[in-house]
């Protein structure tokens, strides 16, 4: 119980972090920077920061005697390229941001939840249960709800919603591999290495002229540091850890507290309204997401 229980708070924070990325690449748009300088900064300074942070934790449990040879591991290039997942998430979200209101992103993007149980169940043969299912329906309502779908008239722009929806499917898909790759490797390995790919991908699509564009100091370091620690680093290692410890269904039902931190950065950061409607959304998410939670902390006690 204890460790499900572990899992579930590591898969929950990760998701908050998340959910602050939107306020901070507003404030980098205002700014005039770029969706290319963003995103490349972004998973840059992620991938220094995880790298550095393995290097001194590898070096500080060196151990004395001589290494037991273990079985083989899984190939480093395989978790690399798990890192294409999270580095397109952000290109395809940051895009959708662009394109369509912040609200319709994140409904756009919450659709992860849907898709990551179909994975589940097609890959993997794990059938949602019905409280799964019930949980998800809630999910959606109150995302639509705190999104505040109902309370303006909104224009859909296509380009944004497909941008949006290849969001949702690549989230889809980290959080699938994520939880079934290199889980022998250290977590801090696995992170870095994951970022390495999404770094990779990003510097591929968009290359890297802020090398030369703009000074160690500008603003555009400081922002991409916050987006770095808060989207690049935290999350991976955290899913890391604890999407393996509670199952691939469960860890797509709590990233959804993405939704309601979003919405709450919006209000408080960016002083934003938001209706009464939209709080009584967040209210219901995060009510489901705790009463399954509950649930399934029953299950293992």
């Amino acid at each position: 119980m204890k460790e499900k229980f572990l899992g579930s708070f590591l898969v929950f924070l990760g998701a908050c972090s998340f959910g602050v990325l939107s306020s901070i690449v507003k404030t980098a748009y205002q700014a005039g920077y770029t969706l290319g300088e963003v995103t490349g900064v972004q998973c840059f300074l992620g991938m220094l920061i995880l790298w550095g942070s393995h290097l001194i934790v590898k070096s500080l449990n060196k151990p004395k005697a001589a290494p037991v040879k273990h079985s083989p591991s899984t190939p480093k290039w395989k978790v690399c390229a798990v890192g294409i997942f999270p580095g397109l998430v952000g290109i395809c979200y940051y895009q959708c941001v662009q394109l369509v209101p912040a609200s319709i992103a994140i409904i756009l993007l919450m659709q992860y939840l849907w898709i990551s149980i179909i994975i589940d169940f097609v890959i993997f043969k794990n059938k949602p249960s019905s409280v799964q299912l019930l949980t998800v329906g809630i999910i959606i309502i109150g995302s639509c709800l705190a999104a505040g779908v109902l309370n303006q008239d909104i224009h859909l722009n296509f380009s944004g919603c497909l941008f949006g929806f290849l969001a949702a499917l690549m989230y889809s898909l980290f959080i699938t591999t994520s939880s079934n790759v290199g889980n022998d490797l250290p977590k801090l390995e696995k992170s870095a290495l994951m970022i390495t790919g999404a770094c990779i991908i990003t510097f591929l699509i968009f290359p890297p002229l802020f090398f030369f564009k703009y000074s160690i100091s500008d603003p555009l370091y400081v922002l991409g540091f916050l987006l770095a620690l808060l989207g690049t680093v935290l999350p991976p290692f955290l899913f890391s850890v604890g999407m393996p410890k509670i199952g691939i269904s469960f860890s797509a039902i709590l990233s959804a507290a993405e939704l309601p931190i979003a919405v709450t950065c919006s209000y408080f950061y960016l002083k934003e309204s938001v209706l009464l409607t939209q709080w009584i959304g967040v209210i219901i998410i995060l009510s489901a997401i705790a009463l399954l939670n509950l649930k399934n902390l029953k299950k293992g006690s």
